[in-house]
């Protein structure tokens, strides 16, 4: 688990050579929202608990039960808002030089990484460079995802690195 922890968090060194791949995280793209998510969602958790303490309600079996399942409801949901945007379930979008190719892994129920899309750097329409992100097009020009880009150092790599291989447009 730390092994996989120190490997999650680790980001390659730009660099300006061709041969270094590159990965780069998805991010939700409103912020705000996954505020507003995780505070319902602790709210939620937090009040599935502090149900139970709650005086001035008898415990008969009638309402043990409906007390029991309405704390449940709020548990899970409360848990799913929590996790909705969680890091480990954003993908990562790996440009591979050697092989000319964009892949986007997204971990499986076990936690390991499982390709789930791959185009090679011909198939792909056009790339934009922002100051914040990166647009990949398709050939029709129909947007295939958004990538934030955190430094201009990597911005400068990824450019470099489908340069000559793939339109870009600013």
């Amino acid at each position: 688990m730390a092994q996989q922890q120190a490997l999650r968090n680790r980001m390659p060194l730009p660099s300006f050579e061709e041969s270094v791949p590159l990965m780069i995280s998805f991010a939700p793209n409103w912020p705000l929202r996954t505020v507003i998510f995780r505070v319902l969602g602790t709210a939620l958790v937090i009040g599935a608990a502090a149900m139970w303490f709650m005086p001035g309600s008898n415990l008969s079996a009638e309402t043990a039960l409906m007390k029991l399942g309405v704390s449940l409801f709020f548990f899970f949901s409360g848990l799913a808002l929590l996790m909705i945007h969680h890091q480990d379930n954003q993908p990562d979008a790996y440009f591979d030089p050697i092989r000319r190719e964009l892949r986007v892994l997204q971990k499986n129920n076990r936690g390991r990484p499982q390709t789930v899309l791959r185009r090679s750097y011909d198939s792909l329409g056009s790339a934009r460079f922002n100051e914040h992100y990166l647009e990949i097009c398709d050939v029709d020009g129909t947007i295939l995802m958004r990538l934030p880009i955190e430094s201009a150092e990597i911005r400068h790599a990824l450019r470099m690195q489908l340069s000559g291989l793939v339109n870009i447009s600013v």
